[in-house]
């Protein structure tokens, strides 16, 4: 495989030419067919691993040869070797895990801490979310800190761009409590806010009228749930997705809580939300702070709640920055010029 020059936005690759040594390595991995995984198909996460750090990576049956700089050929190494360890226990490993096992372990290497920089999608438990049927794990260093805010407090404000997983990852860990026994039930919910678009216009009957707004959360248990789990779910009341004005009188016991695109509450709607929060329950509070739908002159939920709660010990606080879209890197760009443009 041919050799590519860093990627604008990569963590080695991008600082141009190397004045560091070059160092050429072979990388022996013990099982064929795990390294097929590892490389990916037509050696796709190797492409990934070469253009993000500059390295050349030339796969020869269960051998891989890396040359390049020398720190981007330790970089690689580490991330390589982590990521054999996942597929060892049967995991998928993808372009995306690649790319986001890269991130993380270029900014432990950057942290002074690159002993410690294999990638927690491979580190059997940090940094992962284990479903029965999907292992999500952290592929960026927030997402990590988020992953254990969710583990660690009873209460996680996440506020950031589109992209960055904040509602994805809440979700996958909300699963994941439920099967475990940890929780009695799931709920789900957003604010019913028409962004440019009436309710009232919409066919059907009120579910029919809301469900489009919660199809993100839908989407999101699908995925991390086998399909007859969460229908059977739906079914019996234990995973609960409604429109956020159906919280109001309600206390939330032995529950998981998700508020999604909170951005979109008021003050009220807010503290209504929060009080809700009962014994045995962790609720997670989600949204994108420059995408607010709200009437103009109305103060979003969210971003009050984000200032006043920030000193509570037992909340947890996550902030996103566009560095952490992991959706795609057109996303992360898009996001960028939102944010010049708000700026100037």
């Amino acid at each position: 495989m041919a050799g590519t020059k860093g990627a604008p936005g990569s963590t080695a690759g991008n600082r141009g030419k190397s004045t560091k040594p070059e160092r050429k390595l072979t990388i022996p991995f013990e099982n064929n067919a795990i390294a097929a995984v590892l490389f990916g198909e037509f050696d796709a996460n190797l492409a990934v691993l070469e253009a993000r750090l500059g390295v050349e990576a030339v796969a020869h049956g269960n051998l891989l040869s890396l040359s390049g700089p020398e720190d981007a050929c330790d970089l690689a190494r580490t991330v390589l070797e982590g990521l054999y360890a996942r597929a060892q226990k049967g995991q998928p490993v993808t372009p995306a895990d690649m790319e986001g096992a890269i991130r993380i372990a270029a900014g432990r290497a950057e942290a002074g801490t690159v002993k410690d920089a294999s990638s927690p999608v491979s580190s059997g438990g940090k940094g992962e979310i284990r479903t029965r049927r999907k292992l999500v794990a952290a592929r960026t260093q927030m997402q990590s800190a988020y992953i254990k805010a969710l583990e660690q407090k009873d209460l996680v404000l996440a506020a950031g761009p589109a992209g960055t997983g904040k509602t994805y990852i809440a979700v996958a860990y909300a699963a994941q409590c439920w099967e475990r026994g940890v929780v009695e039930k799931l709920i789900l919910s957003r604010p019913a806010v028409e962004a440019g678009e009436r309710l009232g216009f919409l066919p059907g009957d009120m579910r029919d009228k809301v469900d489009p707004y919660l199809r993100p959360l839908y989407d999101a248990l699908y995925d991390v749930l086998p399909p007859e789990k969460v229908e059977r779910g739906l079914e019996t009341g234990e995973i609960e997705i409604a429109p956020l004005a159906f919280m109001r009188g309600r206390t939330l016991s032995n529950a998981f809580v998700i508020l999604d695109e909170a951005q979109n509450t008021t003050s009220m709607q807010m503290k209504m939300f929060l009080t809700r929060l009962g014994e045995g329950s962790h609720m997670v509070v989600t949204g994108d702070p420059t995408q607010v739908d709200l009437p103009k002159g109305q103060i979003s939920g969210l971003s009050e709640a984000l200032g006043l709660l920030k000193d509570i010990d037992d909340i947890a606080t996550i902030r996103f920055s566009r560095g952490d879209v992991v959706r795609r890197e057109l996303v992360a760009k898009i996001v960028a010029a939102y944010e010049e443009a708000g700026e100037s």
